[in-house]
């Protein structure tokens, strides 16, 4: 039920979605949002990005997953082409290792190839 809520909000404007890479992500981000009633958000976090421009609890400005187990099927959801389990074995080492760059054209990091990384 509340994907489908969810879908009919993102058609309703424009909407950007973002796969946060960071061991805590989920509660991170979920403390950035701050609460999802946006009336206790604007009292009890207000600087929150739900307390500072949230409308009402169904229109809150911001979702985010409330687990790993949710990320990844929302992620799988959003992104069809992405390959999680390939960005964990494959990718996520090379984050670790600083070897990203980040296309603001394409609004995506990319791991940099052996020379490229030697350039920077």
């Amino acid at each position: 039920f509340f994907l489908l809520l969810l879908l009919g909000r993102c058609h309703s404007g424009p909407m950007w979605a973002y796969i946060l890479a960071h061991e805590n992500a989920v509660p991170l981000w979920r403390s950035l949002m701050g609460p999802t009633k946006v009336f206790r958000a604007r009292h009890s976090d207000p600087d929150s990005i739900r307390g500072a421009y949230g409308l009402t609890d169904t229109r809150n400005t911001t979702h985010g997953s409330d687990s790993p187990a949710s990320a990844s099927r929302e992620i799988a959801f959003f992104f069809p082409e992405f390959d999680e389990q390939r960005w964990y074995e494959q990718e996520e080492p090379q984050l670790r290792r600083g070897r990203l760059h980040y296309s603001a054209e394409e609004r995506v990091h990319r791991v940099l190839r052996a020379e490229e990384a030697e350039v920077t």
